[in-house]
């Protein structure tokens, strides 16, 4: 059991930002109490004695229930002086949270409601609080659809009475309607706490961190046959950005089984299932045999493929190991080392194009976007978009900062270029690997000989389905 005194001062003023504030220009104070009955003093005392006799009266009461709570008599209580607009604004409130041993306080305020709970100070406008109830006429729990009409919400909306109850609060609006809010819900989706919690879990490596973890590989039985198998290889995926599954027949049928499993195909201007040879068929330096720097794939694409799937089928020859490069890892090291330029690749637009014309083949794909891409309520990158062959002519940059980002550039091309951040593995028939296209670029040796690849690129948002539904964070 844990006691907790907290005094606050619930004074909620007018704004004058806009029209639907201006109407309630005046200030009102307001106290969230249970409310506890006294016999009132006799007629024609005098006011200060009175009030003396009343405060006298309360004590003594609080000091029997404070005495009953000591003694574990009491299970739950909230307690507060009398209420005395004028000369008493200060509220003092006590909590039992037996059952989380949290502190819960709250106030409200002329334009949003200000909770302090689980360490954490949230504040909600309160049209959010109407629009996000989720009552039986507000929300469709069997569809887990919005049911309420946003736009018919009162933008000058404030609740008309809040209490709370144990961990729950209950907001009566003025029609009438009462919202319900679990205190832990409202931490959960507050902007203050999204903005501590990180969407997907990641583990950055460098190549002696990843050869150290000694990831396994997923048999391609248990990967097709077995949630097990399944679970455990997209866990290895979300966590690192790249996983392998071992023996995969060497078909382009079996790899689309494979790929299948876990996702819709993204069918491209490459097809469905691609598969190719150094006979540079199509208009991109994949399709011969020189060297590959480290990249990542279609940024000329406004939204770059997510996921792709690469099986070596056949190669009679040397060379052409795979380059494998954590993109997080090294812009972790830039932010580390030179915040100001990750910010500013995370800023500054660029374009990517990719024009083909060859044999049958006419493309011109251009798609926009920084190298560093971040949620901005809390930060976290989630998608990387490096492509030096692909850059378009830098013209979405002002003079002056175009130097600025030149420098940027130069540094995060640095940090992916470290060789301790290199990791070379040799694609063999019958085993496939995955990469996460969002994080991991991808390189390769030039090579000599004939060597046959297959693959395809998949849906991003069926992949993190697959995973949440199997309950991994994704």
């Amino acid at each position: 059991m844990r006691l907790c005194l907290c005094a606050c001062t619930d004074t909620r003023t007018s704004v004058g930002a806009s029209a639907h504030t201006r109407a309630r220009a005046h200030t009102h104070t307001h106290t969230h109490t249970h409310t506890h009955t006294r016999s009132q003093p006799m007629a024609g005392m005098n006011g200060n004695l009175c009030i003396s006799w009343m405060w006298c009266c309360r004590l003594s009461h609080l000091q029997s229930r404070l005495q009953d709570l000591l003694r574990g008599r009491v299970t739950f209580s909230a307690l507060q002086l009398p209420h005395f607009k004028s000369s008493f604004p200060l509220a003092i409130h006590w909590h039992h949270t037996a059952s989380k041993s949290l502190k819960c306080v709250w106030q409200q305020h002329e334009d949003h409601f200000e909770l302090r709970y689980a360490n954490t100070v949230m504040r909600f406008d309160y049209v959010w609080l109407r629009d996000h109830c989720r009552s039986a006429s507000c929300y469709n729990s069997k569809t887990h659809q919005r049911s309420l009409d946003t736009a018919s919400v009162d933008l000058g909306i404030q609740p008309k009475a809040v209490r709370l109850d144990e961990t729950t609060l209950f907001f009566t609006w003025p029609d009438g309607h009462v919202t319900r809010y679990d205190l832990d819900w409202l931490v959960k989706n507050s902007y203050e706490g999204q903005k501590q919690k990180v969407i997907q879990p990641r583990i950055l490596w460098n190549a002696e961190i990843y050869q150290k973890a000694q990831v396994p590989s997923v048999d391609f039985q248990s990967f097709l046959e077995t949630k097990e198998g399944l679970k455990n290889f997209l866990q290895n995926f979300l966590l690192y950005g790249i996983a392998f599954v071992e023996n995969v027949p060497p078909t382009q049928e079996h790899t689309e089984k494979l790929a299948e499993r876990i996702s819709l195909i993204r069918e491209t201007i490459y097809g469905r299932m691609w598969y190719f040879t150094s006979d540079f068929s199509r208009g991109d330096t994949a399709y011969t045999k020189l060297a590959l720097d480290r990249h990542t794939d279609t940024t000329y694409f406004q939204e770059p493929c997510g996921i792709q799937v690469f099986h070596c089928l056949k190669h009679e020859g040397t060379g052409g190991r795979t380059l494998l490069v954590d993109g997080f890892y090294a812009a972790e090291q830039v932010l580390q080392k030179a915040p100001e330029e990750f910010e500013l690749l995370s800023q500054v637009p660029l374009k990517h194009e990719y024009i083909e014309n060859v044999g049958e083949c006419h493309n011109h794909m251009i798609g926009v976007g920084p190298v560093l891409n971040i949620y901005p309520w809390n930060k976290e990158l989630y998608l990387i978009r490096y492509n030096n062959y692909d850059r378009a002519v830098i013209n979405t940059v002002p003079y002056d900062i175009v130097h600025r980002w030149y420098t940027a550039h130069r540094t995060l091309t640095t940090e992916l270029r470290r060789p301790e951040n290199e990791f070379w593995v040799k694609l063999k028939p019958g085993r496939v690997l995955f990469i996460d296209n969002w994080r991991v670029l991808h390189g390769r040796e030039s090579f000599t000989g004939y060597r046959q690849l297959c693959g395809c690129y998949l849906t991003r948002d069926d992949v993190l389905n697959t995973a949440r539904l199997l309950g991994l964070q994704a």
